[in-house]
């Protein structure tokens, strides 16, 4: 088992009610895993652990409540924090074309004749889907991840193929081809 790693699940909204109840935009697809009763979170940058009491659906919403925070003030005083989860660095999820982001950040973009692109620097959530964000010589190109547009994620080796779409990476793409 290899050591623990700081996975960032959601990012702390405002708070809903009196008893210290709050929203949180959720930047995990495993809610049911990381916001189980008793687990222990990890609150922004002061380190902070927290005890998830309680999580649920609501109008939309996902809320959650800590043992640590009793009422509204102390939820209005983490309001925008970032929540990290400690994981193995080994740990996947469970669906097997599904990568965490910090899995994707740092690979080596390949074209699809296995020459370099460049690197994975973030990976950008948007409700259609997800955009990765990728240093082409300084300037930061973002592709779709898709299985059309990013058909192979190699983690053993470091790399990801981004398909020969003209304009997509390279402004000249259509002219080398």
């Amino acid at each position: 088992m290899s050591e623990p790693v700081e996975v960032v699940v959601a990012r702390i909204g405002r708070p809903h009610g009196l008893r210290g109840e709050m929203t949180v935009r959720l930047s995990t697809d495993e809610p049911d895993r990381r916001f189980t009763p008793g687990s222990r979170l990890v609150l922004g940058g002061s380190g902070r652990v927290l005890t998830v009491d309680s999580w649920r659906r609501a109008s939309g919403s996902v809320l959650l409540r800590f043992t640590e925070v009793g009422d509204r003030t102390a939820a209005e005083a983490i309001q925008g924090e970032e929540l990290s989860a400690r994981v193995d660095a080994d740990e996947r999820p469970e669906a097997p074309e599904e990568y965490y982001d910090r899995q994707l950040r740092g690979l080596q973009a390949r074209d699809s004749r296995g020459q370099p692109l460049g690197r994975v620097t973030a990976v950008i959530h948007m409700p259609a889907q997800d955009l990765l964000a990728i240093d082409v010589d300084g300037t930061e190109r973002l592709v779709p991840f898709v299985a059309e547009l990013v058909p192979q994620v190699d983690l053993a080796a470091g790399t990801l193929t981004v398909a020969d779409v003209g304009g997509l990476v390279d402004d000249d793409a259509e002219e080398a081809r």
